[in-house]
């Protein structure tokens, strides 16, 4: 076999490097050191589908002190699997049951005077106060308080007594866009709202800068920043910076066959032979998280060598065409990866499928998929 696998690995995985991570927010949680703030490794999206658990336990092994989930059940999943750490949950509807969350310890993203209430309600019945961080829209008109509202808001939840104002924050539109006037123009609006709500009496740290902000603006680091695709290897800017790619996709090969010329190759028979060749069946389709868009576009590694896969992307499967090269039923495929053995990345997918690399990555959240971790896992007190 070229590429041989372990009798034992699965038709398809993702693999995990958890030394490369723990790296990759050490880099990030140093740059933020040296402005003086702390460091949230983001692990909403299931850790961007590299395991929230797993990497929120590694990211605080590396420097970081918080993470951040994207709702209440994300964030009350880490709890479940004991991590202790601070835990930022900022996009729930109003019907949540806050109460779970203020209980234990979740701190809560308020963007309005309505949600404010809710929260404040449920940490009365649970005897305990709420911490929140007051959210301000501050360009992206997204999630966060119009600013014609932000002094009503400031003003009632420093008049809250059942609510503890950790921080004020917001989220940059085109931190990814180096000198982009919009990221300066939303500061400015940032520290505007931050002195209104000093001015209410509140005394909150602040936090703007995710990983492209993180890396480029030392100046909007201030009390933390947010690293989220960074930590995972994938740089958001053309900037250098020493990060690894922590995702591989590889897989094996179910069936070689030898097709003569002129044979067409799955679904519409769009590609046909055009010599005697081998073709590779691979077990990994669109269901996997192979975009079917990829169809005729994709190469994959197969004992060092760069082939091309043919045909229509299946849901279960793929053809690879590799010549008259020997390659056998098991041989390993690698489908992306970091780049260190010249198989494809996942920003190289985004290329040629135009999207963003976060979305590779997340895709890779699928049942038949199994995750393997690799980089000495680490059990630590969080």
């Amino acid at each position: 076999m070229i590429g041989a696998m372990a009798a034992s690995t699965p038709r398809a995985e993702v693999v995990i490097d958890l030394a490369a991570f723990r790296r990759n927010v050490a880099v990030l949680a140093g740059l933020a050191d040296r402005t003086g703030a702390a460091t949230m490794v983001v692990v909403k999206a299931d850790g961007y589908g590299h395991g929230a658990v797993d990497m929120g336990r590694a990211a605080l092994t590396a420097g970081a002190t918080w993470l951040g989930a994207c709702s209440l059940a994300e964030a009350l999943a880490l709890r479940a699997a004991g991590i202790t750490a601070p835990v930022l949950s900022w996009l729930d509807l109003p019907g949540e049951d806050f109460a779970a969350g203020v209980a234990a310890d979740v701190d809560i993203s308020v963007a309005s005077t309505r949600m404010l209430r809710t929260i404040a309600e449920a940490a009365s019945r649970v005897g305990k106060r709420a911490r929140i961080h007051l959210k301000i829209d501050t360009g992206l008109s997204r999630n966060g308080c119009q600013p014609a509202d932000w002094p009503a808001l400031v003003a009632e939840a420093a008049a809250t007594p059942d609510v503890q104002v950790v921080a004020v924050w917001s989220h940059l539109a085109c931190a990814d866009e180096i000198g982009h006037p919009s990221i300066s123009l939303q500061a400015e609006r940032f520290d505007a709202a931050y002195r209104q709500a000093l001015a209410a009496g509140l005394t909150p740290l602040r936090h703007l800068a995710n990983s492209a902000a993180l890396i480029t603006r030392p100046d909007l680091h201030f009390d933390l920043v947010r690293p989220g695709i960074a930590a995972y290897g994938l740089n958001p800017v053309h900037v250098p910076l020493d990060l690894k790619p922590v995702m591989t996709f590889r897989a094996g090969v179910a069936l070689t066959k030898r097709l003569p010329a002129g044979e067409g190759v799955s679904y519409g028979l769009t590609w046909t032979t055009p010599r005697d060749t081998t073709i590779a069946l691979v077990p990994a389709g669109y269901a996997d998280g192979v975009p079917r868009s990829l169809s005729g576009r994709m190469e994959v590694v197969i004992g060092g060598r760069r082939l091309p896969v043919v045909g229509r992307v299946c849901m279960d499967q793929i053809m690879v065409d590799c010549g008259d090269l020997p390659v056998q039923e098991g041989d390993e495929v690698l489908l992306f990866g970091p780049g260190d053995q010249g198989e494809p990345t996942a920003r190289e997918w985004a290329d040629l499928t135009g999207t963003i690399d976060y979305e590779i990555v997340t895709g890779m959240h699928r049942p038949r998929l199994l995750r393997t971790y690799v980089g000495a896992p680490e059990l630590v007190e969080t």
